[in-house]
């Protein structure tokens, strides 16, 4: 592959609403326990470890329902569609 060329990264599944249960979820929990969302957050999507999102109401489980990939072409696409 010629590291010129741009690789293209296509979903075709809608899990808008099963990311957005999940995430509401996660985020009720996180800031239960006094964490910083935002932080927590990019820190299991960067790294992959869950440890970074707290066990409290099952959270780490309930994130780990769908893959990290998943979960961020949904929260990117929402976030693009509402800069257009």
């Amino acid at each position: 592959m010629d590291n010129n060329e741009t690789t293209r990264f296509e979903m075709n599944l809608d899990k808008s609403d099963e990311v957005r249960a999940i995430m509401s979820e996660v985020l009720v929990a996180l800031r239960e326990k006094g964490y910083n969302p935002i932080s927590q957050l990019v820190g299991y999507f960067l790294s992959g470890d869950p440890t970074y999102i707290t066990n409290h109401k099952g959270a780490r489980g309930v994130i780990r329902r769908m893959e990290r990939d998943e979960l961020l072409e949904v929260i990117i696409r929402d976030y693009l569609d509402k800069l257009n």
